[in-house]
């Protein structure tokens, strides 16, 4: 290519997952927004500025993470859809293994990244057929089960299961789980997880939106929340708990009577540094 612009990447750079990207089966690709954006012929990937800038982002990994996970946790052996589970659940996070599906579906198929980067670069790559992707797909997980000695893990997962990790009712653990996780990864928006307050206690979560960083936790029944919430206003109450029932920061304005949504915005970071003091006078507890 003329005047070519060359990008070196890293090993842990997103990049290294754009061969699972093109993996996917029309169906699971065509429901991912920012996925979508990549064109089907990596030349123009490669000397598209916008979109390697696209792959770089943190709704690239989220969209990719999640359709891998779809397809890898089926072939575990448990009932039902990832969905059904919540993020505790630890064939869960197995299926988010993407750089060992990376890895093992170039093994298996030698579909990588250096076969991607050796493609004509006029070609375009076709999709793969779904039945040949969930084949793969099966043989490449029960091969990481066979390799990475998973399988006396989830006999013990199988024989143990814990009653909030599987339901087929709309429990109110797996709401809330949904919940949370799904609305803190729309787009432009990235989640932190920050350290245990309590080892049995599940993760707070702050939402990190361009440069501002705003405070929503899942409020957990136990005392350790509860004494923090007594430390909040009767407003901050309020703005905390509609934010974490998933309103926007304007709809919250209307409901507490502010004139825009900027008061409520300072509001939540008022309450995340509170929080924040709170955990320090309480680090003896952690």
């Amino acid at each position: 290519m003329n005047n070519s612009t060359y990008y070196s990447f890293r090993r842990t750079d997103n990049i290294n997952y754009l061969p699972l990207v093109y993996f996917l089966p029309a169906e699971i690709f065509s429901a991912c927004p920012t996925l979508c954006k990549i064109p089907r012929c990596f030349g123009e990937v490669a000397k598209s500025e916008s979109i390697i800038n696209l792959i770089k982002s943190d709704q690239f990994f989220v969209e990719t993470a999640d359709s891998v996970a779809a397809m890898t946790f089926p072939h575990f052996g448990f009932r039902g859809w990832k969905e059904h589970y919540t993020g505790d659940f630890p064939v869960w996070k197995l299926s988010y293994s993407l750089h060992l599906w990376s890895k093992l579906l170039e093994e298996e198929t030698g579909w990588g990244l250096q076969m991607l980067f050796a493609t004509p670069s006029t070609e375009s790559i076709p999709f793969i057929d779904a039945a040949f992707a969930t084949e793969i797909m099966c043989r490449v997980v029960h091969r990481a089960i066979v390799e990475q000695g998973w399988q006396p893990i989830l006999d013990v997962i199988k024989e143990m299961p814990c009653d909030e990790d599987f339901e087929r009712v709309r429990s109110r653990v797996r709401i809330d789980f949904l919940r949370k996780w799904y609305h803190t990864r729309a787009e432009k928006v990235k989640t932190v997880s920050l350290e245990q307050c309590l080892e049995d206690s599940r993760h707070d979560i702050f939402v990190v939106e361009g440069e501002n960083a705003h405070f929503v936790t899942d409020i957990i029944s136990d005392d350790y929340i509860e004494r923090f919430k007594e430390r909040l206003s009767e407003r901050d109450l309020n703005i905390l708990e509609l934010r974490v029932e998933g309103h926007i920061y304007e709809e919250i304005a209307q409901i507490i009577g502010y004139k825009n949504h900027s008061g409520i915005i300072k509001r939540i970071r008022a309450i995340a540094a509170e929080y924040e003091d709170y955990e320090d006078e309480n680090s003896h507890i952690c």
